[in-house]
């Protein structure tokens, strides 16, 4: 079975416009995403899924730079541009990251396609019920179930987040929630990035870590900010955006 990762990226967001492009320690936050993700054992390949607006070829010379295959779709159907992106790359697992998870863990990732593939859930997720900080989520299903759902569902709000119809219908997919196992006082960190404060916070925790180990996973993270609580106040007063 082939799995791949499609990353939704695309320069027009609205809270922090041009994000993905937005540079680390000299490189862009999307490629230190990516740089991630190939660590992952359990992918068979990675797909930035971006859009037909001119403004994101930046985004796909970027992937094609740094080795990765990009797919052009629709920009508010994000549904059928992810969908579209996994068929382009025959593949049969979709392993659904954003673009806004540059603090994205390989581990975590490996876990939650192994659930998947013992082969008792339509749908495995770390984020049903948040106990990972929000930037570490990671949503594992079949191509031919997205295609499924792309069948049932015209909705807007299922069309621009293209998972929502799967878990908001647990009667009719069998869904599974993976848990940290972390303290409580983490399930609420802001590790996403969605405004420039987000960005302020990642930019700091890759130039603590990044340097002496690019290989740093989420505990690290933890680590750092249990030794620099002040950071943690950097993003703490941003709420997430409603889906609904």
């Amino acid at each position: 079975m082939k799995t791949v990762a499609t990353i939704e990226a695309r320069m027009s967001s609205t809270r922090l416009p041009g994000k993905v492009s937005r540079t680390i320690l000299g490189k862009p936050m999307l490629e230190l995403l990516i740089e991630r993700l190939k660590r992952a054992q359990s992918l068979d390949e990675i797909v930035v899924a971006t859009t037909k607006n001119p403004a994101d070829n930046v985004i796909e010379e970027l992937a094609h730079r740094i080795g990765v295959n990009c797919f052009r779709g629709s920009e508010e159907d994000v549904l059928e541009r992810v969908l579209r992106a996994a068929m382009a790359a025959k593949a049969d697992l979709i392993v659904e990251i954003t673009g806004d998870c540059p603090l994205i863990d390989p581990a975590i990732v490996d876990k939650l396609v192994g659930i998947y593939n013992e082969g008792r859930f339509d749908y495995v997720s770390n984020s049903l019920k948040r106990t990972f900080p929000r930037g570490l989520d990671t949503q594992v299903f079949s191509t031919k179930l997205l295609e499924t759902v792309s069948a049932l569902t015209q909705d807007p709000g299922d069309r621009e987040h293209v998972s929502l119809y799967i878990y908001e219908h647990p009667d009719t997919f069998s869904l599974h929630n993976v848990e940290s196992g972390l303290p409580e006082v983490y399930w609420d960190l802001r590790l996403t990035v969605d405004t420039l404060e987000d960005f302020q916070l990642v930019h700091e925790i890759y130039e603590h870590l990044y340097p002496n180990n690019p290989f740093f996973g989420l505990q690290d993270v933890l680590d750092l900010l249990c030794h620099m609580p002040e950071l943690v106040e950097i993003n703490r007063h941003i709420e997430q955006k409603r889906v609904r």
